[in-house]
């Protein structure tokens, strides 16, 4: 029988007893503690970095996988990795720097566009007349009386939940009451007196990074407060195919995925309600938009073949649930709307970003990229849309990249490079000294790397450049962006050759995806006439360095419109307008979704993207040759390519 250990987490000074044979990284999942971890636990990243600080013997002996991810300094240091070691007996871990996630910047904002204010939510302030041996209507029927005489609605009905209150309700607030409706259809509510001014409602943003949170006054539209949390689902993997594995164990790790989402949204909506005079059973209704993977785990719903071919949803169309069924801390009676898919790949948060950015009622021809661990593209107007999902994976968080991280405080998030020195120039989040690179800075350096020649056309570094920042190093040349002396870890931070095939990979996913669009509609880059970027990583990118390597098709910048997070736009437009959620049920009828991989140049297009920025052999042959140097690289997209 397995005995329990204590595991002390430092510098947190979190403390958790599990039993022997525990993971490091699972004691810290239960005890929350600050610990990224972008497989999910699966030994692949090597970002779950810890340092044994005494009782080593407890920690067992160093895996071969740890003698992989580890370097030799790091290992004689008393580094491991906390999805490796299973714990023997009590422990103290150090989680360093460049191990914790920190204060992440999050996007929350995003494009405003006008809707119409129709809620679904309405409040009738009503004065009953009292039974009387004269008048013994039962309390429903005084009631529906009342308010079919003045507001005209027809028999609502009324929910099981209030109706055990309700005689107590309306005879304490002396027959002087408020009735809450939704969709004219269902009475969810009665209050004493006259509350009609206040009725409000929650927007939400399931990211598979990042929770974004939305308070409105559905009196008038008005964003009371923003608030936006790290997924709390990350420590079980950072991707979408990640975490849908995990479920895939059985029912009770699907639940633990669905527990932590509702806990994160709770958590988000008692901070808005903290920042406001606003009681959690004022907040009467919660719109939620994501992609299919998280719309599928937020409703507890089997994601497991949303991962497997032909990648179908459990449900396309958008549902309304009672709050209480899956745990969300509105009104009891509260509705829950989530907004309506399109595909396994493609989700209710790229209907979302279609509905924020009219792209279904314009006559331009539209291209938009919500970039993220998936990236969604779609190309269209009010004729057509098109749309396909980009396995971009999670190179741009940070993983697989050796010194990569999220947008957290002390990530270098902008970087520059001088043609002529070679020196670097670079910007961190908050101003802080630099732990390590995030993705907004990745695509800065492989512009910045191209048009300082210190790499090719391929990707591939010069090994001809004269300059003490490039040198050569286990696998291979790396270059050097901050100098030990600069940096928070005293760690040099470099950008190696691998890191830079990483993000070819990223951006060349991208780039497949929106050539094969604009072929399936037999289009060039020029008949386009506005690219929509969307997304948190979105927000941050140089639109100019991002087209310098291909991240989209080239066109002119004055044509690229960043519009933030779109997706929590649209959620907040469903919130808002019955109007908003007919068209997000239109818009997901509408659209045309592109399978990749049964795209007949799909492998060739994929193989082409790699080129920096785009080798198109049908306009330049001469680009086969350079084909030819990228040597090792694959010839066929990655595993998670769907």
């Amino acid at each position: 029988m397995a005995t329990e250990v204590e595991v002390i987490f430092q510098p947190e000074g979190k403390r958790v007893r599990i039993k022997s044979g525990t993971t490091i990284l699972e004691g810290a999942k239960l005890v929350g503690a600050d610990l990224t971890s972008i497989c999910g636990g699966s030994g692949k990243c090597g970002k779950c970095k810890v340092i044994i600080e005494k009782e080593g013997e407890n920690a067992g002996s160093i895996t071969e996988m740890e003698k992989v991810l580890l370097s030799p300094v790091e290992i004689s240091a008393g580094y491991r990795l906390a999805c490796c070691v299973s714990v023997q007996g009590n422990l103290t871990v150090r989680i360093p720097e460049e191990s914790r996630t920190g204060r992440q910047r999050l996007q929350v904002e995003g494009i405003e566009t006008p809707v119409k204010l129709e809620p679904l939510i309405n409040k009738y302030f009503v004065k009953l007349p009292t039974p009387t041996l004269q008048d013994p209507r039962s309390d429903v029927d005084r009631l529906l009386d009342e308010l079919q005489v003045r507001y005209g609605l027809e028999n609502p009905k009324v929910s099981y939940n209030l109706l055990q209150r309700l005689p107590l309700i309306l005879r304490d607030s002396e027959w002087e009451i408020t009735v809450v409706v939704w969709d004219n259809d269902t009475i969810i509510g009665v209050e004493s007196g006259d509350t009609t001014h206040r009725i409000f409602g929650y927007a939400v943003d399931v990211g598979t990074t990042k929770l974004a949170g939305y308070l409105l006054d559905l009196n008038t539209g008005r964003v009371m407060a923003v608030e936006s949390l790290m997924n709390p689902q990350i420590p079980y993997g950072e991707d979408v195919i990640t975490r849908i594995t995990y479920a895939e164990k059985g029912f009770k790790e699907q639940k633990e995925l669905q527990q932590a989402l509702v806990e994160g949204i709770n958590q988000i909506l008692k901070r808005l309600l903290d920042k406001t005079d606003v009681n959690p059973e004022e907040v009467y209704e919660m719109t939620a938009v994501g992609n299919t993977a998280m719309h599928h785990l937020l409703l507890d719903i089997c994601p497991k073949y949303v991962a497997l071919s032909p990648y179908p949803p459990a449900i396309r169309r958008g549902l309304n649930i009672n709050a209480e069924n899956i745990g969300m801390k509105i009104n009891p009676n509260g509705n829950i709307y989530v907004l309506p898919v399109i595909a396994g790949f493609v989700g209710a948060d790229t209907v979302a970003v279609i509905l924020a950015t009219e792209i279904y009622k314009r006559d331009e021809l539209c291209m938009a990229l919500d970039i993220g661990t998936n990236t969604e593209v779609f190309l269209g107007n009010k004729d057509e849309i098109l749309a396909c999902s980009c396995a971009s994976g999670p190179a741009l968080e940070g993983a697989h990249i050796k010194q990569g991280m999220r947008a957290a405080t002390g990530a270098i998030e902008k970087v520059g490079i001088d043609p002529d020195t070679f020196e670097v120039k670079y910007w961190t989040i908050d101003n802080a000294k630099p732990c390590g690179i995030c993705g907004s800075a990745m695509v800065d350096i492989l512009a910045e790397m191209l048009k300082a020649g210190v790499i090719e056309v391929t990707g591939t570094m010069n090994k001809d450049v004269a300059s003490p920042r490039l040198r050569a190093a286990e696998g291979g040349l790396e270059f050097v962006l901050a100098w030990g002396k600069e940096t928070s870890t005293g760690e040099d931070i470099v950008f190696t050759q691998k890191d830079i095939r990483e993000i070819q990979l990223a951006k060349a996913a991208m780039h497949t995806g929106t050539m094969a669009l604009m072929r399936k509609k037999g289009i060039v880059e020029k008949d386009i006439d506005i690219v929509f970027i969307a997304g948190a990583f979105g927000s941050y990118i140089d639109p100019e360095n991002a087209r310098i390597i291909g991240m989209y098709p080239e066109t002119t910048l004055e044509k690229v419109r960043i519009v933030g997070n779109a997706a929590g736009t649209g959620a907040r437009m469903a919130l808002a307008s019955k109007t908003a959620r007919k068209t997000a049920e239109e818009i997901s009828d509408k659209v045309t979704y592109v399978e990749l991989a049964a795209e007949p140049n799909f492998q060739a297009e994929f193989f082409n993207s790699n080129v920096l920025p785009y080798a198109d052999l049908a306009r330049y042959p001469q680009t086969s040759e350079l084909l030819e140097k990228l040597g090792k690289y694959p010839k066929k997209p990655p595993k998670y390519f769907h």
